[in-house]
């Protein structure tokens, strides 16, 4: 009598975030609980010790204490680590051609548009790259004005 609604696929592009292209390989940081307290206190969590964390290769599982004595245990995205901005950003850094600053600026696209980034890290690091993209074009002119 009742139809079932039908389900909906959102289109959503595979392996073109950092850690899918191995850009970012964040299950290998040796990420410290001191680290971790750090970041989850930024996100706005009460949190008194770290239990354990948990390296998964998309997120990062953490159980805590928080201050009230509970233990607290849930995923989070590798993104909430300060060391996250500064990964990519050597990532933009080592950018030597042109080519390479689209992919990476492609990859960066698709980022923002799923994943939260707060705004004062999307903000510097779109600052980042375009100073970037201007450096590289510098470049490229200098060549083909010293090779004229």
């Amino acid at each position: 009598m009742f139809r079932k609604p039908c389900k909906i696929n959102q289109y959503r592009r595979k392996g073109k975030n950092l850690i899918a292209t191995n850009k970012i390989k964040s299950e290998q940081w040796n990420i410290s609980d001191p680290e971790t307290k750090e970041a989850l206190k930024v996100k706005g969590y009460k949190v008194k010790q770290i239990k354990k964390i948990r390296l998964l290769k998309h997120q990062v599982c953490i159980s805590y204490w928080d201050t009230k004595g509970n233990i607290c245990s849930s995923f989070f995205s590798y993104r909430i680590f300060a060391r996250w901005q500064k990964e990519v950003e050597k990532l933009i850094y080592t950018c030597q051609t042109l080519k390479e600053w689209a992919k990476l600026n492609y990859f960066m696209k698709y980022e923002f548009a799923y994943y939260h980034y707060p705004s004062e890290i999307e903000d510097t690091l779109h600052a980042i790259l375009e100073n970037h993209l201007s450096v590289l074009k510098g470049t490229v002119q200098q060549v083909v004005l010293h090779n004229i």
